[in-house]
């Protein structure tokens, strides 16, 4: 099974890994960032999670062909401070989070393509009933709308969505290539081959259909106060949206509160959490890019614990 890690090498140097400390992998996908880590763990412990079924199948057998140090947990991440805590741990040395959708799951035909012809789906643990089908088939115009406008900074997402409320009137929206059919017609084909907005459509539908921003902002919190002092929080991100919550949220608590700012003593509990390890987000390289151009849009940022 083919898949390849964004940022991979520079992920792994960033949690600068003991070989006896504690990690979490938020994102276990197809296993590429725990096999890493587990190979750098010598007395140490990995907790990866994941919703998705099929990919802690798969990295169950991957992992345990490097070591047992490890406990697969299959949750979406927003529960790891609970997960976490129901195995008496409370402290970490590590968390990564790659929040991109992983080769795979493009690849399986679970409707996350807009380039091939199948089953609206998009849902990242499939006992989830609400899929992208459900959406496009039931959200009212102005849910459809915001959505557009919200997840996808699409300046045509009204006649987009218009457009859906119309086509459905006469049959259901089933597959992709209906949608992207679809969008072709809302804004015409000079605008759709020179924006690709079914792009933009798709990533909307399925940050919607996963709730990803909301789950992705606290868990965000929650690994902050997770960490050890030194401890490092990775967070690679694939879009300008998922990159906005990661920065607020850095800057939150790499700055002194503002209520006490200025004080000569500041107390304790009211100085910065975190600081920020790399001031310049990190890219992938050139060479990366030749090799994966799914990493073309990746950012990723870290951050230690004070």
């Amino acid at each position: 099974m083919k898949h390849y890690s964004v940022l991979k090498n520079e992920a792994i140097e960033a949690l600068a890994i003991k070989e006896d400390g504690i990690y979490v992998d938020a994102t276990l996908g197809y296993a590429g960032d725990s096999m890493e880590i587990l190979k750098r763990l010598k007395r140490g412990m990995l907790f990866a999670f994941d919703k998705d079924q099929d990919a802690i199948t798969y990295s169950k057998e991957v992992l345990n062909a490097i070591s047992s140090h490890f406990q697969l947990i299959h949750s979406d991440y927003v529960n790891m401070k609970e997960e976490l805590e129901k195995r008496n741990i409370t402290k970490v040395d590590g968390i990564l989070f790659d929040c991109g959708v992983s080769s795979v799951q493009i690849d399986e035909n679970r409707g996350f393509s807009f380039m091939r012809d199948e089953q609206l789906d998009m849902r990242m643990d499939k006992s989830q009933t609400f899929s992208a089908k459900e959406l496009i088939n039931t959200y009212s115009y102005e849910a459809l709308k915001d959505i557009f406008y919200k997840y996808a900074e699409e300046k045509k997402s009204s006649l987009i969505a218009k457009q859906i409320i119309h086509y459905r009137e006469k049959e259901a929206i089933l597959t992709t290539m209906q949608l992207v059919e679809i969008i072709k017609m809302s804004v015409g084909a000079n605008y759709f081959y020179k924006n690709h907005p079914e792009r933009k459509i798709f990533q909307a539908i399925r940050i919607e259909v996963n709730d990803e921003l909301n789950h992705l902002q606290k868990a965000l919190v929650d690994a902050i106060f997770l960490l050890k002092p030194k401890g490092r929080l990775v967070v690679i991100t694939f879009h300008s949206l998922e990159d906005k919550i990661v920065k607020k949220i850095f800057r939150k608590y790499s700055e002194v509160d503002p209520l006490v700012k200025g004080l000569p003593n500041i107390p304790k509990d009211y100085l910065p959490k975190i600081s920020i390890v790399n001031k310049k987000v990190i890219v992938p390289t050139k060479r990366e890019l030749e090799e994966n151009s799914r990493s073309r849009s990746s950012k990723m940022r870290v951050i230690e614990r004070n």
